[in-house]
């Protein structure tokens, strides 16, 4: 039996669930095809449960130091089956609310692998949905009059260092885990590697990340980065950048061996297990795209500004067509794919507004370019910086270590990039963000009154620093 539908989603993650949303409000007859659970990588193996394990291993290491604050406790354990246990207590909650979402919009939720096919009896236009039902019914036929392709993405291997899921692990197979190993080794540095190298220290395990470029977090500000350095290895993290895995030299017995080369000599390790946390690779096998005129370059959907690909009714939304590999980039993506199907003259995602976190212990935030991007592009820099030491809230927090950055134009007063690390920074970097989308300049919000105490006037702090007019400095 073949439904027509004004929109059908291939995936039900952030972006897709979302999108689906979007199109309901907008009136438009929407399907999602989605072969696992609704969520995706993002509630079921990403953003949710590794920041629910992040929270327990904050408290426990916090716990710990309860004597700091003048809480005598003691015979502090960690119950890591009880971790997970809550872990999935809250990606369950979420669950059920995003199934709930879906009956309220009276949207049509496929549970199987949807494969897009070519022109055929159905259509002229390739873009016929065929669900392959998980259930094992016979194939569903969807016929849309547009399709989002929403399939995200999945851990990355470096060839040679083969994914076993026991001794050697993914991202998504270290979320299962049901003890914790003495030791780890974490091969890669980035976004994704740090929280775990942050997570799995304060849990108490022995941790060494092994990172290829010459500083962890390459992507962030060069402060930043220096920063998290120094204060993961003050947690007794082992960090070794500048080093090249040589795969060849990996052994699994008893654990694993591996050796890295380092300005032109090796260097051995040994664990109780591996991370590779090497980026993540699109989902785009096995979806039918043989059968369209859709470019794949590097891996990933091509897409233009309004999140079309070549065939001018198929768009493609998140981690899978190659930008930034954000759930909140994605649902965005979602909504203005959805808008410019509905004619509605959405504004294209200016991706230098994106907000970026990263919820290690400090946290890392920024917006923006960092103070190297804004050189190479040309900007006359001025910048400010400001020391969480200095602001009360942060000592009462017993929490002082991380700063502000704030990175301008010297020219134009224009705000370029703000940049902070320190507690609860995640959270605070909308503001930045907000001054970022409305033009503001340092001047103005270093003139926003900041409520005092609270973590938020380092930001007025190092906006009035970036003119040398810091108060507390």
């Amino acid at each position: 039996m073949a439904t027509e539908y004004d929109l059908v989603i291939v995936g039900g993650g952030t972006g897709g669930y979302v999108a689906a949303i979007r199109a309901s409000q907008l009136g438009l007859k929407t399907a999602i095809v989605e072969k696992g659970l609704l969520g995706g990588t993002c509630l079921h193996a990403g953003c949710i449960p590794s920041k629910a394990l992040l929270r327990s291993a904050e408290v426990f290491a916090q716990t710990k130091k309860s004597e700091e604050f003048g809480v005598s406790v003691s015979g502090v354990e960690l119950n890591f089956p009880r971790v997970q246990e809550r872990k999935q207590g809250i990606v369950d909650q979420l669950h059920k609310g995003v199934q709930h979402l879906m009956k309220q919009g009276k949207i049509d939720v496929y549970e199987g692998l949807g494969r897009i096919l070519g022109p055929s009896i159905f259509s002229p236009m390739p873009g016929t949905i065929s669900v392959e039902m998980n259930n094992g019914t016979e194939n569903e036929m969807l016929i849309p009059k547009n399709v989002i392709v929403a399939t995200g993405s999945r851990p990355r291997s470096l060839p040679g260092l083969e994914i076993d899921g026991d001794t050697v692990l993914t991202s998504d197979d270290a979320l299962k885990l049901e003890s914790l190993p003495d030791s780890m080794i974490i091969v890669g540095g980035g976004v994704i590697g740090i929280e775990w190298a942050s997570m799995l220290s304060d849990f108490g395990v022995h941790i060494t990340v092994i990172e290829y470029a010459d500083r962890i977090l390459p992507l962030e500000d060069a402060e930043i980065s220096k920063e998290m350095q120094r204060l993961l290895k003050k947690k007794g993290v082992n960090i070794v950048t500048g080093a090249k895995v040589l795969p060849e030299t990996l052994k699994k017995e008893n654990g694993v061996f591996v050796e890295a080369e380092k300005n032109g000599s090796n260097q051995s390790f040994e664990a109780s297990k591996m991370l590779v946390s090497v980026g993540r690779q699109a989902n785009v096998e096995g979806i039918g795209l043989e059968n369209t005129d859709i470019q794949v370059e590097k891996g990933f959907i091509k897409v233009n500004s309004y999140m079309q690909t070549k065939e001018s009714h198929i768009y493609a939304i998140g981690d899978v067509n190659g930008g930034l590999q954000l759930a909140h980039v994605a649902s965005h993506e979602g909504i203005l794919a959805v808008e410019h199907i509905a004619n509605q003259n959405p504004h294209p995602i200016d991706y230098s507004l994106v907000s970026k976190c990263i919820y290690s212990t400090p946290e890392a935030a920024s917006v923006g370019y960092t103070e190297e991007e804004a050189k190479e592009k040309g900007y006359n820099v001025k910048t400010g910086k400001f020391s969480f030491r200095a602001i009360g809230k942060a000592l009462v927090y017993g929490e002082s270590d991380g700063f502000v950055k704030i990175v301008a134009d010297k020219d134009t007063d224009d705000l370029l990039g703000v940049h902070m690390i320190g507690p609860h920074v995640t959270d605070m970097i909308s503001e930045a963000g907000l001054a970022r989308v409305l033009d503001a300049t340092p001047w103005e919000i270093g003139r926003t009154i900041h409520p005092h105490p609270t973590l938020s006037e380092a930001i007025g702090e190092a906006a009035l620093a970036v003119d040398g007019k810091a108060i507390h400095s």
